[in-house]
């Protein structure tokens, strides 16, 4: 990036004939050595050459590329943006107008004219700097990179703002610059913005400020204790916020440790230290058992509290004080510094220190590394000394020495008194710039100060104290546009409608600052658009409302824990759960006990899984709803190659007879395989059959019960395999082999097992969920015969069916299954499959909101129709960084009106029911994973898991919570997860060719 042809390039105060800067010293003044350093004439100094003059006649030249705004006395007009150049109504609307405008002076660059150009920044330049600053702040907010950034975006743990309903007694104290101010603040819970307020400051003693930490803090606390005997404050729970304007690391909200002192402080032993500890020391030493500081806060975050009140909740505050800050609402999953990662979280910028890596060295004058030098922490906050108020004046004074000593100002006067440090204030500087008596108060300042001013003194001077003071009101709008854009962005929204609360002394001491505020950021963050919030009493009552926000959260944190506490299963719940799913596990292979089991652990009779070897080409037939496939599957050394297609069952055959549904699933087979030229080869098949079954053999199973809308009559008790060969006869097709049925679960884990031989499992998670494991023969009491192994389909949805599952069963769990069409059946799948989770989560949202914990009590009428709410909206909802604005919109599609905080309390309670499934389908994997490691005599079982299923694959921390705590519950298992591709199709035909594979396929 070139330098800027507005700016003077001095070594210090520049001149017409500057010499120039050597390379690599872009930005920074060259030192003057001996007399010159100790105040030699500026005009004498080195100097670079001049930057190129403005042509004659062509304000706009210079207007055009530049976006500082300033304003003369008989300013009224506007100033229009016309494409990508600015047309002038008014010549004094934007920096540099004066410089055509003003004093006429003979030659086209005048020492004013220079000084004005080095305090005035081009608009592509303030692009650029906001374009930094965004940078900076993610760096801030990461994790690897937070400790190199500039912007430390310290989170306060501020993660709500009021929404009205606070109320109650709350102490405030506030550490000022040489004061302490205590405030009690009463609010009534009705939305009243205005509370009812008592207070005192009491000044501090100097030696306080530098002195020891414990003194500091002593001395806060006796203050608190006067102003509490003074109001007769009743000895009842006070919890009160705690004002501290200095840097922190916060780790909680009540809890900070002090990063650096500033505006004067040094007291001993306190940087790394909790201050919010200090004080409550403090604070018990004064026998204030009462009083607990909730909140730590600085005056920035104050600010946006306060202005939270005013209608829309505000998100955003700037402070122009002697100090300059901006704090706003960021989503806190990208705060990586913070373990919060719900919601949004108030981020302190801290960017004053924004430029202490050079990156504003192009846009540095000299005035300013001359303030630097002189400052207490030069190299330190250097945005902060551009803007502060503590500095203004200070810029102001070395513009108008190094004027006076290019003998354009003061002329014949002599100018000692301004090389002196804090001769001018910004208070000063802002009387002087007053559109209607500034002039008047120019003569008089000047004066005071024993200079002899003419009337284009006063008049240059109040060109320079406006420019210093625009710059100032520009540089801020670029950090508020930075932020604005930042925020709009990681909303991913396409406009934002946000409050910005606003106080301090530039702010309400420069009439125009509000305007040049509103302008400049427009013009930088177009899709912005803020609404300006002047802060009454930001740091005292917004303080107060911080604590009142704490202690209602608080409040509410208990209750909603009371209402989840049921669903928050124990690691010793989980442990028994194991156990009782094994027990049930025993007892379903007994001969005698397999009749009272809950789990009925059925036996598929696969008794292998694929080995590799396996070849050929198979058949397979999917059927689990009103649509089933046809596949033909290859079966080589390279691998599987599949071919498919899906059919209907029209709703008439699946509710008609049992011949006729068969007799339509031989045509479609006939129909496929007519497409696929394999009618004249007789290939095995592999029937998955995804309906209740009791398995006799591999091709033979019993069905018990029509499900998923099927009633097809005279099949209930029937073999399905020998119901199917049969309409093979009747349609003449003898060219059809069934070898194989098995369901959705064997089929998973024998798709899998094709993969990696470790596969001995299977896993479906899904609508609902079951699970099937190879268990050695000598345990299945069921089945005769000793040796090897078999698959036996657990068929766990059933468990706790016979009540061992009561203790964990919720209310809200007991109104989910009396609702449904098999009430007390299928009960462990009601804690954990997708068809049930949304059912859960709806009626607990119907809770809370009765309680008034969510949508204020009030609940659209469609949260109350059954099934509404979706598990895929768990999905959704737990997605990490998923802005609450998509929460809110999958709300208000269910019409529910839900504030910011009630989409982080319904995430919470989605996280809390997809967490428990989670746990429960990892306890009885984990009394699976055992059972085997035991039959095997192992010390360490390493199997790999065949899973399928939505909420598995879909939910996005379902997996990782179900895996983490099975390592819980089964340590001395390795347990790989492997997803299945195509279980039911593919693992059909496995099925079928492991069942060929000693004859070989097609045999």
């Amino acid at each position: 990036m070139g330098s800027r042809s507005t700016r003077p390039q001095s070594g210090r105060y520049g001149g017409p004939d500057s010499a120039q800067q050597s390379p690599g010293s872009a930005g920074r003044p060259r030192r003057s050595s001996g007399s010159e350093a100790a105040g030699s004439s500026y005009s004498d100094r080195s100097r670079r050459p001049p930057r190129q003059a403005v042509p004659s006649g062509s304000p706009m030249a210079v207007v055009g590329h530049s976006c500082h705004i300033h304003h003369r006395r008989d300013s009224g007009r506007t100033l229009q943006r016309n494409d990508s150049r600015w047309s002038m109504e008014t010549e004094d609307r934007f920096t540099m107008s004066h410089l055509m405008n003003q004093e006429r002076d003979s030659s086209p660059s005048t020492p004013v004219q220079r000084a004005l150009r080095a305090l005035t920044i081009p608009l592509e330049r303030l692009h650029i700097m906001k374009g930094h600053m965004m940078q900076a702040m993610r760096r801030g907010l990461g994790r690897h990179t937070h400790s190199r950034a500039t912007l430390k975006m310290l989170p306060t743990y501020i993660c709500a703002t009021p929404d009205g309903t606070e109320k109650g007694d709350f102490l405030v104290v506030e550490l000022c610059q040489s004061q302490v101010r205590t405030l009690l603040v009463t609010l009534f819970g009705d939305g009243n913005p205005s509370p009812q307020m008592m207070y005192k400051t009491f000044d501090m003693p100097e030696d306080i400020m530098q002195g020891e930490g414990q003194a500091l803090f002593d001395f806060i606390a006796q203050c608190l204790s006067q102003f509490l005997a003074d109001t007769n404050t009743p000895l009842e729970h006070l919890p009160l916020g705690f004002v501290f304007p200095f840097s922190c690391r916060q780790t909680q909200l009540n809890k900070a440790e002090l990063i650096s002192w500033s505006k004067g402080f040094s007291c001993k032993d306190v940087v790394g230290r909790d201050v919010v500890q200090l004080l409550q020391s403090a604070i018990n030493k004064q026998e204030l058992s009462h009083v607990e500081v909730v909140a730590l806060m600085n005056d920035t975050v104050g600010t946006m509290m306060t202005c939270s009140t005013e209608g829309r909740p505000c998100e955003v505050a700037l402070v122009a004080d002697k100090g300059s800050n901006c704090c706003f609402m960021a989503e806190a999953h990208l705060v990586e510094t913070a373990e919060e990662t719900s919601g949004r979280m108030c981020i302190n910028t801290e960017w004053g220190r924004f430029g202490d890596d050079g990156i504003l060295s192009d846009i540095l004058t000299p005035y300013d590394e001359c303030v630097d030098e002189e400052s207490f922490s030069p190299g330190e906050k250097r945005f902060e000394k551009m803007v502060g108020s503590l500095y203004l004046g200070e810029i102001t004074r070395h513009v108008l020495i190094a004027l006076a000593a290019e003998k354009a100002l003061f002329t014949g006067s002599s100018i000692a008194v301004l090389k002196e440090k804090g001769v001018l204030t910004t208070h000063q500087v802002l009387e002087i710039i007053n559109i209607e008596e500034g002039m008047a108060v120019t003569k008089t300042t000047l004066e005071a100060l024993g200079l002899q001013p003419n009337e284009q003194d006063c008049s240059r001077v109040q060109q320079i104290c406006r420019a210093v003071v625009s710059r100032a009101a520009t540089l801020y709008a670029t950090g508020l546009a930075a932020v604005l854009s930042y925020m709009c962005e990681t909303r991913d929204m396409d406009q934002l409608l946000v409050n910005v609360g606003v106080d301090g002394e530039l702010y309400q001491g420069h009439t125009r600052f509000k305007e040049i505020l509103q302008s400049v950021t427009r013009l930088l963050a177009p899709e912005c658009v803020p609404t300006l919030l002047p802060s009454t009493d930001g740091s005292g009552r917004g303080a107060a409302m911080v604590t009142a926000v704490a202690v209602r959260l608080e409040a509410q944190r208990r209750e909603v824990a009371k209402v989840l506490a049921p669903l928050r299963l124990k690691h010793d719940d989980l442990v028994e759960v194991q156990a009782l799913m094994r027990q049930e596990m025993e007892l379903g292979l007994g001969q005698e006990t397999h009749a009272n089991a809950s789990v009925r652990m059925l036996p598929t009779y696969v008794c292998h899984t694929p080995d590799g070897t396996e070849q050929g080409e198979f058949l397979a037939l999917d059927l689990g709803g009103t649509n089933f496939r046809v596949l033909v599957v290859q079966v080589t050394e390279e691998g599987i190659r599949m071919a498919s297609e899906i059919y209907v069952i029209p709703t008439a055959i699946m509710q008609g007879t049992g011949e006729a549904l068969f007799d339509h699933i031989i045509d479609c087979i006939v129909d496929f395989q007519l497409k696929q030229n394999l009618m004249t080869h007789t290939l095995p098949l592999g029937f998955t059959f995804s309906f209740p079954c009791q398995q006799v053999g591999l091709d033979k199973a019993l069905l018990l019960t029509w499900t998923k809308g099927f009633s097809a009559s005279g099949c209930v008790g029937q073999d399905v395999v020998q119901l199917l060969r049969e309409a093979a006869e009747r349609k003449h097709h003898s060219g059809l082999k069934v070898v194989a049925l098995v369901n959705d679960t064997v089929g998973t884990m024998m798709s899998c097992g094709y993969e990696d031989p470790k596969c001995e499992i299977g896993l479906i998670v899904g609508t609902g969920t079951n699970a099937c494991y190879m268990e050695e023969m000598r345990n299945v009491g069921t089945v005769e015969g000793d040796e090897g192994r078999m698959c036996i389909n657990m068929e766990w949805g059933a468990f706790g069916d016979n009540g061992c599952l009561d203790h964990i069963f919720t209310s809200f769990d007991r109104v989910v299954d009396e609702q449904t069409i098999n009430p007390g059946k299928q009960r462990f799948e009601k804690l954990i499959s997708g068809m049930y989770l949304g059912e859960i989560v709806r009626h607990i949202l119907l809770a809370m909101s009765d309680k008034e914990l969510l949508f204020h009590g009030n609940p659209s009428p469609k949260l109350f129709t059954k099934d509404i709410f979706k598990t895929k909206f768990l999905s959704t909802i737990e997605l990490d960084g998923l802005a609450l604005r998509q929460i809110r919109q999958i709300l208000q599609d269910l019409d529910l009106n839900a504030s910011y905080e009630d989409s982080v309390l319904m995430r919470e309670v989605c996280h809390t029911v997809s967490v428990r499934a989670a746990q429960l389908c990892a306890a009885g994997l984990a009394a699976v994973v055992e059972k085997m490691r035991e039959n095997r005599g192992l010390d360490r079982l390493s199997v790999t898991v065949g899973v399928d299923g939505t909420l598995y694959k879909l939910h996005p921390h379902f997996s990782r919570c179900l895996q983490r705590t099975l390592r819980d519950l089964a340590p001395n298992c390795t347990v790989k997860f492997m997803p299945s591709e195509d279980g039911s199709g593919k693992g059909a035909a496995l099925v079928a060719a492991v069942a060929c594979r000693a004859t070989g396929p097609g045999q």
